[in-house]
């Protein structure tokens, strides 16, 4: 699924969390986060932390996926976000 906002990201979360038959506590207490936060959070929350986002993604078998939206003719998809990273470290 191709998440363009926090919105999409937690719809996702919380359609990923239903799946699994979870309540918010348990995915709060799975990820290390409070129940409040997972519920801020699926409600669209635009300000939440990206290492607690990636708690939750994690505890719930998830990964995130980096790409390019638009690239030139024949380039492949860049996925590797350690080699993103380095290469955009100043």
């Amino acid at each position: 699924m191709k998440a363009r906002s926090i919105r999409d990201l937690a719809a996702v979360v919380r359609g990923r969390r239903r799946d699994l038959g979870l309540s918010q506590a348990e995915l709060a207490a799975r990820a290390g986060v409070s129940r409040k936060w997972i519920y801020q959070f699926e409600a669209g929350k635009p300000t939440a932390e990206l290492r607690l986002i990636l708690a939750v993604l994690e505890a719930l078998g998830l990964v995130l996926d980096v790409t390019c939206e638009e690239q030139a003719p024949g380039e492949q998809p860049t996925s590797d976000l350690d080699r993103l990273i380095e290469e955009h470290r100043g």
